[in-house]
């Protein structure tokens, strides 16, 4: 198959700060149920022996002061990014055909929740820097919740940026 550089280069390519809002709807209603502003950091680790490891951490925050965090460790294997954490289990592949190399594919799954998976749609901007993601929520084979994700690059340099601040986007 080949490394993540050469496989998969749009994930390559989202590596550094994005922020963003979050907005999810009910999918029978379009009724707006929740939004937050984000920070992502998108890492790739390098472990040596040709082993490149994916890395997202997650910062949400919320108009009333909440804030959450949460974290992604992540492995390429066989042409895809796979995810086996506590909160989910899933995996990230570059959409083949896509004439313009603009679009990423995820499925997961809930832990806890088998009856619960999502796909996920990103597009990225030909700059890159831009992306729209869309989640579709499946709960027993219906749909019933979408996100809406709205997000700007803010650097390559996610070593050494500050995340207590929240995003201003």
């Amino acid at each position: 198959m080949g490394t993540i550089y050469e496989t998969m280069p749009i994930l390559v390519s989202n590596e550094g700060v994005w922020e963003g809002w979050y907005r999810y709807y009910d999918a029978k209603t379009g009724e707006l149920t929740d939004q937050h502003r984000s920070r992502l950091l998108c890492r790739l680790i390098d472990e040596g022996d040709g082993k490149v490891r994916y890395h997202q951490t997650n910062y949400y925050f919320w108009e009333d002061g909440r804030s959450e965090t949460r974290d992604f460790p992540a492995w390429y294997e066989n042409g895809r990014v796979w995810w086996d954490n506590d909160l989910i289990k899933g995996w990230a592949s570059q959409m083949s055909p896509d004439d313009y190399g603009r679009s990423t594919c995820l499925n997961w799954t809930r832990k806890g929740e088998p009856d619960v998976y999502l796909y996920e749609m990103i597009q990225n901007s030909d700059d890159r820097q831009n992306r729209a993601r869309t989640w579709q929520w499946f709960r027993d084979g219906v749909c019933f919740q979408r996100t809406l994700i709205d997000e700007v690059f803010i650097t390559k340099d996610w070593g050494s940026f500050d995340v207590t601040v929240p995003p201003k986007f």
